[in-house]
């Protein structure tokens, strides 16, 4: 009798921090594709809900094409309250955000969705909360200039530069920097998929 093979797995994502956590953890996906969704917030969705959503937007579209194979996904939304800050498209966005995050507590939802081949599907949702320092205009006009929030949710890398202005973080740390280890690793052993 052959040996089965071993499973696949899609990395739903486009985002290298995804990945290089991933493999932090022994984990290499075979094929890694960004599903292309439209992250406009519903009327009257909660950040909650929001990344929750997508994340099971960006597992179904991928699975699609991949039908043989474990599909991971995550979304990762900041809030300040119920406001859903932007991925910050550019200098002038990176300085709004840090401007609103300045001295003040704020959330980081990362919503996380993997799809088995056989057809079933788990979601999880992981929240931290961080604070931010007071930040002076010296701070965030350095942090914007150097072009690493940009293209981020809430217009900074917690991995980066940003990290000197955390105060205290609850939760997960890696979540804040898009991809929850424990929960991912849980949700894939719990649809069997075991790494190779």
């Amino acid at each position: 009798m052959a040996p089965q093979p071993p499973p696949r797995l899609v990395l739903a994502s486009a985002s290298p921090r995804r990945l290089d956590l991933l493999r932090q953890i022994g984990i290499e996906p075979d094929a890694i594709e960004a599903a292309q969704v439209d992250e406009t917030p519903l009327k009257d969705e909660t950040p909650r809900r929001l990344a929750l959503r997508l994340a099971g937007e960006k597992a179904a579209r991928v699975a699609e094409r991949h039908a043989d194979s474990h599909v991971l996904a995550a979304d990762t939304v900041v809030a300040v309250g119920r406001r859903v800050l932007p991925k910050a498209e550019g200098e002038a966005e990176v300085r709004d955000c840090l401007a609103l995050l300045s001295g003040r507590a704020h959330r980081v939802l990362t919503g996380l969705c993997v799809l088995a081949p056989d057809g079933r599907r788990c979601q999880r949702l992981v929240e931290s909360r961080l604070h931010f320092k007071r930040l002076t205009a010296a701070d965030i006009d350095s942090y914007a200039t150097c072009g690493e929030g940009v293209g981020k949710a809430g217009g900074y890398g917690v991995q980066g530069r940003a990290g000197r202005f955390v105060i205290d973080l609850q939760g997960s740390y890696s979540g804040v920097v898009g991809l929850p280890l424990y929960e991912a690793a849980s949700l894939l052993a719990g649809l069997g998929y075991r790494a190779p």
